[in-house]
Order: structure tokens, then C-alpha cells, then sequence
């Protein structure tokens, strides 16, 4: 897994407060809308929408939540807002690379909150083009590694379209093109193989290592803050960071 995504599974771990909770849900329930206007709100046509709502179910995000933003999406429901994606680029302390996705109707909004983010936690905006090229859309399924065959879950993956499965700990992690997450995680339900999760990421090209707490700190700072924007969708980090670090600055 990415450092982030490693840093996400430990908060979730920890217990989310409700103001948390409903941060995290607004942002699923967001990216629901936006996909599903790109490309039609039928999860069978469109797999950007497909691991979307999965992602909002495996979060536990109500079904009826779920189906009001599909309806708003077709224009059923009042139409919603009109969302624009725009990226920021940037760095936390101890040069690690951030790539921001905001899902915003307030650019101007969405710009400010990640300026001050960075600015008041010790990491800096960057041009744009300064950290993307580091970073490639992928597409990650895990799968538990606790009563799980890596053999099995190897051949469900490959054949429908995984590139790469590595024993991560807790998980396996399979990477694949963004367009086969379905896919995948289809075949491993299948093959009777338990998902603990499916997404699209941004995977680093090069890692950071970060080797002490107080670096890791100054780094989850700028992360935590720019995460708690409500136009923030999505913050990747190309920090390495152990798992007792980890566990410890949570």
C-alpha cells in the first residue's frame, strides 16, 4: 500500500468521531455525484461509478445516501452542485511529494484552504508539474491475508485483469488499471475470497523514507490538514514510513 493509504487504514482503525464520519462520508457520497455525471449513472456502464459506490459501501455509507446522489446525479433530485475537479501540487516537510485531488464548486474556495493547509503546517505549494509525474492512477484491491491462500488469490486476480499481487502484513495487495478494479474484485468474490477493499489510487514512482517520529508528525500534519478541507477529495504522499512509526504518531 502507499504511505497514505497505510496512514487512512490506521486512523479507521482508531475509531472515527462523527464530525469525522460525516466528513468522510460527504466526500464518498460527492465523488458518487461527480462520477456518475462524467460518465451516467448506471454503475454497470460506467466504472469510475462502480468503484465509487463500492468504495461508499465498504465505508458503510447508507444505501439510501447512496441512491439519493445517483438520483441527483440524473438530474431526479434537484440536480445537485456542479463539481470540478482541479489538483494542487506541493510538499511536506522532509520533501515529501503531496498531489491534492479537490472536488469542488468554489475553486477559489478550494485553492485558499490547500494554500493555508500547507502554508500552516511547514510543507508549500507547489507549480503545477512540480510532483505529478511521480504519481500513476492505479487501481488497488486488498484482500486479508489471515486464512487466505496467496496461490488462490493470485490466479482470481491475474485472470481478470491484476498485474500485481505482494503480501503487505495484513493484506494482500493487488494493483491493476483503474478500469479493472471491478473487475477484479469481482473475480475474488467469486472465487470465494473475502475483499477488505477496492479503490483507485495515485502510486509514487519514488518513496521518502521518514525514519523518526517527529518527521512522520510534521509530515501527517500537513495530511490531516489539508484532509480536513471539505473540498479536498483525495491527498497522495510519497512517504515511507514504518508501521510502528505509524502506529505510534496515530
Amino acid at each position: 500500500m502507499s504511505g497514505h493509504s497505510k496512514w487512512a487504514t490506521i486512523k479507521r482503525k482508531k475509531g472515527a468521531n462523527d464530525a469525522a464520519r460525516g466528513r468522510l462520508f460527504g466526500k464518498l457520497i460527492k465523488a458518487i455525484e461527480a462520477a456518475a455525471r462524467d460518465g451516467g449513472a448506471d454503475p454497470d456502464m460506467n466504472p469510475t461509478l462502480a468503484t465509487m459506490v463500492q468504495k461508499a459501501k465498504d465505508a458503510s455509507v447508507p444505501k439510501d445516501n447512496i441512491e439519493r446522489a445517483l438520483a441527483r446525479a440524473a438530474g431526479r433530485d434537484g440536480g445537485g452542485a456542479d463539481w470540478k475537479t482541479v489538483y494542487y501540487e506541493g510538499y511536506a516537510p522532509g520533501g515529501v511529494a503531496v498531489y491534492v485531488q479537490c472536488l469542488t464548486d468554489n475553486t477559489n474556495r478550494a485553492a485558499a484552504d490547500v494554500r493555508t493547509a500547507f502554508n500552516k503546517n511547514g510543507g508549500s505549494l507547489a507549480e503545477p508539474g512540480a510532483v505529478n509525474y511521480l504519481f500513476t492512477r492505479t487501481g488497488v484491491v486488498t484482500v486479508p491475508t489471515d486464512g487466505t491462500d496467496e496461490d488462490e488469490v493470485m490466479m482470481a486476480a491475474l485472470e481478470a485483469g491484476g498485474e500485481d499481487v505482494s503480501n503487505d502484513g495484513d493484506v494482500y495487495t493487488i494493483t491493476c488499471q483503474p478500469t479493472d478494479v471491478n473487475d477484479v474484485r469481482k473475480a475474488l468474490t467469486e472465487a470465494g475470497i473475502p475483499v477488505s477493499s477496492s479503490d483507485t489510487t495515485m502510486l509514487p514512482s519514488v518513496n521518502v523514507p521518514i525514519t523518526d517520529e517527529e518527521s512522520a508528525k510534521k509530515v501527517m500534519r500537513v495530511i490531516d490538514a489539508l484532509e480536513d478541507s471539505d473540498d479536498v477529495q483525495d491527498v497522495f504522499a510519497n512517504y515511507d514510513i514504518s508501521d510502528e512509526i505509524m502506529e505510534a504518531v496515530a
